[in-house]
């Protein structure tokens, strides 16, 4: 049986890939700052007591893992200049301690619009906005880790949904999770196409990736099409035919609201620098995957969406 160690088992993609790769048959070990707290998401999980913000601790949770998954960011956004990069040195020294394989969930935010509409593993990554800097840093170490042997591969999906709440549009967004949906707050724009990613299906590809592994070079970069949202309306039809109220209003997301609070709050400032990802259409190119997987996992739009809102008690 082959071991994994998740960084970030308790958020959103985390959770989703530890549980795919648990189906897949693989032991999944846990790291957490309050094992004895957060065993409560999964009695499944063996749970190992660490901060991600110390390399020993992570080393030392990642002995005998092949594969270290790395899922953790700061929450709510949160002081992403401070702490997502020592995060991420921490699991390239385990994973060059113990030859693990390194898998990062990778983003959009990595782009600007100079790569628009359509977004490819070779695509230049020319970020507006700090966070995005960050995350080019961020791989751009994994990619210089594996000149002296360090493996990783680099899952890049669209704006994440799922049943277990995370920092994602979604939940913070366009509904509010914990109570029955009354309205719907879209942050997007009919005719705008936009990509969605379902996380179980993600975590479901990642998994199928690493059943590969001996076909896999030592950078890789896969990108997952995921729920593609071709001109802006599917996903709040999705949620209006699953609660059964085809007629429930959607506002506009108050962008403008965003710009007098952002000097105020974190979480506001990020939120109103990803505004460029919701005017225009951004599709990713999921060619490559194809070519390895033959297929992508899918879980029809109306499907996920129900299971979402059940996962986070709106229904």
């Amino acid at each position: 049986m082959s071991t994994v160690l998740i960084l970030g088992a308790t958020g959103g993609i985390g959770h989703e890939v530890a549980n795919a790769l648990l189906r897949h048959g693989w032991r999944i070990n846990a790291l957490h700052r309050d094992p004895g707290r957060a065993a409560i998401h999964s009695k499944a999980f063996h749970w190992v007591k660490g901060d991600a913000m110390n390399a020993a601790e992570v080393t030392r949770a990642a002995e005998g893992a092949s594969v270290i998954v790395h899922a953790v960011n700061p929450p709510g956004y949160r002081n992403w200049g401070q702490l997502v990069i020592p995060m991420i040195d921490s699991s390239i020294s385990a994973a060059r301690t113990h030859g693990a394989r390194i898998v990062l969930p990778g983003t959009v935010y990595n782009y600007g619009p100079d790569t628009f509409p359509v977004l490819r593993e070779d695509s230049p990554q020319n970020p507006l906005t700090r966070k995005g800097k960050i995350r080019v840093e961020l791989e751009r170490r994994l990619q210089v880790a594996a000149d002296s042997g360090v493996r990783s591969l680099i899952v890049r999906a669209g704006d994440f949904f799922g049943p277990n709440a995370g920092n994602n549009w979604f939940s913070q967004g366009l509904i509010t999770p914990g109570k029955p949906v009354t309205s719907i707050t879209d942050p997007g724009s009919s005719g705008i196409g936009h990509a969605w990613a379902y996380l179980p299906d993600l975590a479901e590809t990642m998994a199928q990736l690493l059943a590969r592994e001996s076909t896999l070079g030592r950078f890789e970069r896969f990108h997952f099409q995921g729920q593609w949202d071709a001109d802006g309306t599917a996903m709040t039809t999705a949620i209006r035919t699953v609660i059964g109220r085809p007629n429930i209003k959607v506002r506009r997301f108050p962008w403008a609201l965003l710009g007098v609070l952002a000097p105020f709050k974190t979480l506001f400032r990020e939120m109103r620098e990803m505004r460029y990802l919701w005017d225009e259409p951004l599709r990713l190119d999921n060619g490559r995957l194809l070519s390895l997987l033959k297929s992508e996992p899918h879980t029809p739009l109306e499907q996920a969406v129900r299971t979402t809102l059940r996962g986070l008690k709106c229904i």
